[in-house]
């Protein structure tokens, strides 16, 4: 609740100083109804984001430029709530997209460049809307290589890189020119030439361990195109010369979770009678396609073509012989177990003769020991 009333002081700020006039900061305490410290504190937050407060010396006062923000916009509230949604959310430093934080800032600029009755709707409304995307990798540390491999894209220059490939297994060091940068799923990529590959590679920015601008530059072949590079991958990686028709038939507890989404753009559902799905696409390479299919398990069964059905059959084969190993271990100690348990029941007499015979030997042991010193049992017992 705090923050939300600090977000209202904040854009109340903004308004009263956009006004075109001059304000110190008694007359802003008074106009956001908190101290003059509070005030020192929200101009402060308002520099750190990037927003222009102007000082007039002459005049005593803090002021924002009207210039600074965009013009006045006849946005609907369905435009605004989008726009604000969007940016407020895929720029959250939590679960939104890496490196995007300045949109959070930009729709904080956009609400309050709306009129009064229309920034009040879109305040509330938004509040009651979040996106939540997938898993993604955080990138920490490769902040640094998005801006320099954006700024290079922009003015068409090489740049070399170290890289920790996995279709290599080994560290690697080309130069690339960054065609396109694209966020798939959980990392953001670079799509260029490769000079070692010689061809149009794409690497996952969260994998490069180092990288530096080279004095050279380049340019987009102009048959390049993002759509055309990527064909029909399924996801990302096209595999040039095979492409397949595939058919997966989904049992009904999937069915229509399957069904729902826009899962590929050659997609096709058809519908049987015991509320199935034969799924039908055509992709670009059988390697992508092949896990996402295992993750439904036994609900799925590839039709065809053969070459991805002895693909799910192999990883299926390699998936039980490393289950049914650990089980047939855990298996054998526990009935191990259970054998020495029932062995012990099953022959309670044997256990008591021997605890006998080991008191005997016992006795017998102590009754030399005595007779060796001289002294008899009796005297022992007494002494």
């Amino acid at each position: 609740m705090a923050s939300l009333d600090r977000l209202h002081r904040i854009l109340r700020l903004i308004e009263v100083l956009q006004s075109g006039r001059s304000y110190n900061t008694t007359h802003l305490a008074q106009e956001c109804q908190v101290s003059r410290r509070t005030i020192f504190r929200d101009l402060k937050i308002l520099q750190e984001s990037g927003i222009l407060v102007h000082y007039d010396d002459d005049k005593q006062g803090y002021s924002i430029p009207i210039r600074s923000f965009l013009p006045p916009t006849d946005f609907t509230l369905h435009e605004a709530l989008s726009l604000i949604v969007l940016c407020h959310e895929l720029g959250n430093n939590g679960h939104g997209i890496p490196f995007q934080q300045p949109a959070r800032s930009a729709a904080l600029k956009l609400l309050s460049s709306l009129p009064r009755h229309l920034r009040e709707h879109v305040r509330e409304i938004s509040e009651s809307i979040s996106v939540q995307l997938d898993p993604r990798n955080k990138l920490t540390d490769s902040k640094s290589y998005y801006e320099m491999l954006t700024d290079c894209m922009h003015q068409k220059k090489q740049v070399r890189i170290y890289y920790q490939s996995l279709t290599e297994w080994e560290d690697i060091c080309t130069c690339i020119n960054p065609y396109r940068m694209m966020f798939c799923r959980r990392s953001w990529y670079v799509i260029g030439r490769s000079s070692i590959h010689r061809e149009v590679r794409t690497f996952n920015i969260g994998r490069i361990l180092k990288a530096e601008p080279v004095d050279s530059h380049y340019r987009i072949p102009a048959r390049f195109n993002l759509e055309r590079y990527l064909g029909n991958a399924w996801s990302m990686i096209r595999e040039k010369g095979q492409r397949h028709q595939v058919k997966i038939r989904f049992k009904k507890m999937v069915a229509y979770n399957v069904a729902e989404v826009a899962w590929h753009k050659t997609q096709k559902i058809d519908w049987n009678e015991d509320e199935s799905i034969d799924f039908h696409v055509t992709v670009d390479g059988l390697n992508e396609i092949s896990w996402w299919i295992m993750g439904y398990g036994s609900q799925a069964e590839v039709l065809e073509p053969p070459e991805l059905r002895k693909i799910i059959s192999q990883r299926a084969s390699e998936m039980i012989k490393i289950y049914s190993k650990k089980t047939a271990k855990k298996n054998k100690k526990a009935k191990k177990k259970e054998s020495g348990k029932k062995k012990a029941e099953s022959k309670p007499g044997k256990s008591k003769k021997t605890s006998k015979k080991k008191e005997k030997k016992k006795t017998t042991s102590t009754k030399k020991r005595s007779v060796k010193k001289g002294i008899s049992p009796k005297k022992r017992k007494t002494s």
